[in-house]
């Protein structure tokens, strides 16, 4: 170990820069090289170097090197040339800056057991600058351009009139100015701005280089004019190693819509319940659940969640006032947030009673403009096509049973906006109670059996009116040898349901006229065609008309050539053969814009097949209805 004096000189009296050659190895220095020219920007510490190259190196490739310069000089001896060899026989290194913070650089020397320290103003870097291919690119630019030009003017005789357009600046704002001051051009252009001081390069062995690098010594031998290194072994201590200032760390500021669960986290459990809800706006208590930090309270969490939001249908729906505070307004239309709340609060009640709304129906009643109407649907529900608006979540029955306390507070809660409703949109509300837009199930079935009921009566009149009016039997078996199909008759809308056939359910009795085979509308039944059609209903049980007559052309056709065993077979022949093999007609009230056809409309199914399992082949047949919101009929089986 050895003790050294440092000697620090005043780095106020000239400037220093230390300059490097990163891109070439230590061994291949430029120190002998011949420098043909240096230049430097002093404001932004900008250095540039030209230095020759051994053309006559085996390692140079005279034919690039010339084909280099012809690029970038061309063939006109008017401009000045860069390479005046005719091939590139000089390169030109340029600097940037290694660092910007240059306090903790120096330049050391040692000499005679001491130190002597420099400060540096600044760490440049050389690199090989490739300029040279620019000024190629704009020389073969204007070769083209001027190429161009003369040849579309060989044939003018004048120059064409070209329309100048003249525009007046507008006067720049101060944000404007602040702009065009930080970007890339402005500075490129101030950069530009700053002359070149050319120099004059000395060798590392120059007369001039020993006499400058007599100054990195220090001329001032006391030490007492040594300040910066007169300090106590703290005052070092503290330099080496300062200590660390705490640094205000600023938070980035994510999207409104975005929200960081780690900061949700060091929330108080009201406002992370709160800041939840107002978010997802439709959750279920078990995702709220899931969402909070383990362990937490449930008791808890169901007493904040009750003075954010509401139960709809097992699910928490966040009030209308968190999401529109007072002295707010729409950012639609301008509404005040009195009315707002109102009215969306008039659609979470509405979704407590049904799952699905239209919106038609709902802007009529609340007198709200669309774009809010909408807004509040889309919180809660999502669209459904030709069904209107659905809630968005199932029904939670599993905290429904969990607790009851809650769900009857709820209910009680909802009873009393109820009643505020029932005075606020009273004539409305009577006339959507007395016609509601959507009837379930059970309603659709009672109706259709009591229409029935009622229209049975007076179609079977209608049907008892009609037989002795009708044609005797115009088909017997064995009367021909041609392929039997079944006679398509066409049906007037008129027409009475095929399953008024004389008797009640179906069954013809023994003084109905569809058993006397000489009455207007019977017809003698063949075995062959009453063994088809109950083998048919005991393998598919439900069947239209023209499902039936489908299926009775396809065993035609698989049938041998000749063989007649079914005669003249019609529509009424079929139907009536069906009701006679233990079937009924089952009454589908088909929508008015439905596009099914007669036989289609006309439905019937297996009512007792003779085995143990007739009661619940029967039962299972007890709901057919049509679904008038979707446009499409729908066997729904027990």
């Amino acid at each position: 170990m050895q003790t050294l004096t440092d000697r620090l000189r005043d780095p106020h009296t000239e400037q220093r820069e230390n300059i490097t050659y990163p891109v070439r190895p230590a061994s291949m220095s430029y120190d002998n090289a011949a420098h043909l020219a240096a230049r430097i920007k002093p404001k932004q510490q900008k250095v540039e170097l030209e230095v020759a190259m051994d053309t006559m190196s085996p390692n140079y490739c005279r034919s690039k090197g010339e084909q280099i310069a012809l690029n970038v000089d061309g063939t006109s001896s008017e401009d000045p040339s860069v390479y005046s060899m005719k091939m590139m026989d000089k390169q030109t290194f340029s600097s940037i800056q290694a660092t910007t913070n240059t306090s903790r650089f120096a330049a050391a020397v040692f000499h005679k057991g001491e130190l002597h320290l420099t400060p540096l103003q600044g760490v440049l870097q050389m690199r090989p600058s490739f300029s040279y291919l620019d000024k190629a690119d704009t020389k073969h630019r204007e070769r083209e351009a001027a190429n161009e030009a003369g040849d579309s003017s060989q044939d003018e005789a004048e120059e064409d009139v070209k329309q100048i357009t003249v525009r007046f600046s507008r006067p720049e704002s101060e944000q404007a100015r602040q702009r065009r001051i930080q970007s890339y051009e402005f500075l490129q252009k101030k950069q530009a701005e700053e002359p070149w001081v050319h120099l004059h390069y000395h060798g590392i062995k120059d007369g001039r280089s020993e006499h400058e690098r007599q100054y990195l010594y220090c001329q001032a031998m006391d030490a007492t004019e040594n300040t910066e290194l007169v300090k106590t072994p703290c005052e070092y201590l503290a330099m080496l190693m300062p200590p660390l200032a705490e640094e205000k760390v600023i938070k980035p500021m994510g999207p409104s819509n975005v929200l960081s669960m780690a900061q949700l986290r060091t929330l108080p459990l009201g406002e992370q319940v709160r800041t939840l809800m107002k978010n997802v706006k439709v959750m279920p208590f078990a995702n709220l659940m899931g969402l909070l930090a383990s362990g937490t309270d449930s008791t808890a969490v169901l007493r904040c969640i009750q003075q954010v939001a509401l139960l709809v249908q097992g699910n928490w729906v966040v009030k209308s006032d968190v999401l529109c505070p007072k002295n707010t307004c729409s950012s639609h239309s301008g509404v005040p947030a009195e009315v707002l709340c109102r009215g969306r609060d008039f659609v979470m009640w509405r979704f407590t009673l049904e799952r699905t709304l239209m919106r038609k129906e709902v802007a009529a009643i609340i007198k709200l403009p669309p774009e809010d109407v909408k807004d509040f649907l889309e919180q809660m529900s999502v669209p459904r096509l030709n069904r209107g608006w659905e809630f968005l979540l199932p029904t939670d029955h599993d905290f429904i049973r969990k607790h009851p306390d809650v769900a009857q507070r709820q209910q009680m809660l909802w009873l009393g906006i109820q009643s505020k409703y029932d005075m606020t949109f009273q004539n409305l509300l009577k006339t959507l109670r007395v016609s509601p837009a959507h009837v379930s199930g059970d309603q659709r079935l009672k109706a259709a059996r009591e229409s029935a009921r009622e229209s049975h009566t007076l179609m079977q009149r209608e049907l008892d009116a009609r037989r002795p009016k009708g044609s005797t039997n115009t088909g017997s078996s064995g009367e021909s040898s041609t392929p039997v199909q079944v006679k398509q008759e066409p049906m007037s809308d008129s027409e009475e349901p095929m399953d008024t056939n004389g008797s009640i359910n179906g069954y013809p009795n023994s003084t109905s006229p569809l058993s006397d085979p000489h009455n207007g509308h019977g017809h003698a039944f063949t075995p062959e065609l009453q063994e088809f059609v109950r083998s048919t209903f005991r393998k598919h049980y439900v069947l239209c008309l023209s499902e039936v007559k489908r299926l009775f052309n396809l065993h035609l056709a698989s049938l041998p050539t000749g063989h007649s065993v079914y005669g003249h077979v019609t529509d009424r022949m079929l139907q009536d053969t069906i009701l006679q093999s233990q079937c009924k007609q089952i009454l589908v009230p088909f929508p008015p814009q439905s596009n099914a056809a007669a036989d289609e409309q006309k439905v019937f199914g297996l009512w007792e097949s003779g085995e143990t399992f007739d009661k619940v082949i029967s039962g299972s047949c007890s709901l057919i209805y049509c679904d008038f919101e979707e446009g499409c009929t729908v066997l729904d089986f027990c």
